[in-house]
């Protein structure tokens, strides 16, 4: 398989269906599973909670509890008892989402075509590489702003909204088209900063990949192979705080953006 053949068989989703009904069944399969993980470890974790001398694991959990409520308390006016549990999935969900990324590209599409014993069987295992992912997830936190800006501030609120916003009654047609393009900007600026991150961090793993794979044939292997293990561990390290940051700025500007759809004089 060559250089190009090799990037795009690893950039490539395992789908079923034709046209528009066409499902990406690694990216439903594995965020799903990443789901059902979260739920899982919360409900034995919620089984065995200890409140005088806590274990490891649920000190853990507690400061990343803390953390999410800090935030919550601190972008998000008055109270609301949807948003802490929501920016505690999101973050949760997009970084075990994200921390696939981290596990050696070959490892599970090789994994994969032995068990389907399908050698050219496509298996992309990074959710939120897949547009897809990030833009169902920025809609739907796009409809709970939509549905929190017409119940705090009634339909004629959220109107005058487009209408006086910013530069006051006199410039009408401005308003709406401002106002237009902020609020669509919402979505997209979650969905495509995650996607972009994401895919850009997965196509420098691949690049890596490829210097072992490529390059390190016989007697170059003593040179190339230690590079390779040299600039895997390091993107490796960077990307964790990649992954985690990207998290952490999907999680925060949904308790901004829903804290705005809050705020009544906005």
């Amino acid at each position: 398989m060559g250089t190009v053949e090799y990037i795009q068989h690893h950039l490539t989703n395992n789908t079923i269906g034709e046209g528009f009904w066409t499902f990406n069944m690694d990216t439903i399969v594995v965020s799903f599973l990443l789901g059902a993980l979260i739920i899982f470890v919360a409900a034995r974790l919620g089984k065995q909670l200890e409140s005088g001398t806590p274990g490891g694991f649920q000190n853990f959990v507690e400061s990343i509890l803390d953390f999410v409520a800090t935030n919550v308390r601190d972008a998000f006016p008055g109270h609301n008892p949807l948003i802490a549990p929501l920016a505690l999935t999101i973050f949760l969900w997009v970084w075990l989402m994200n921390f696939m990324d981290l596990i050696p590209v070959d490892l599970l599409p090789w994994l994969f075509q032995i068990i389907t014993g399908d050698s050219h069987a496509y298996l992309k295992v990074v959710p939120t590489t897949d547009l897809n992912t990030t833009l169902a997830m920025a809609f739907t936190v796009f409809a709970l702003i939509l549905y929190y800006n017409i119940k705090i501030k009634g339909v004629w609120g959220f109107t005058k909204m487009f209408l006086f916003h910013p530069f006051g009654k006199f410039f009408v047609p401005f308003n709406i088209v401002m106002t237009l393009i902020e609020e669509v900007s919402k979505p997209l600026s979650l969905a495509l900063r995650l996607f972009g991150n994401m895919f850009a961090g997965e196509l420098v793993f691949l690049l890596i990949a490829l210097i072992g794979g490529t390059l390190a044939v016989g007697a170059a292997a003593l040179f190339w192979a230690p590079l390779q293990v040299v600039l895997d561990l390091g993107w490796l390290i960077f990307h964790l705080l990649v992954i985690t940051l990207q998290a952490f700025i999907f999680m925060v500007l949904t308790i901004v953006y829903l804290g705005m759809a809050h705020d009544e004089g906005h």
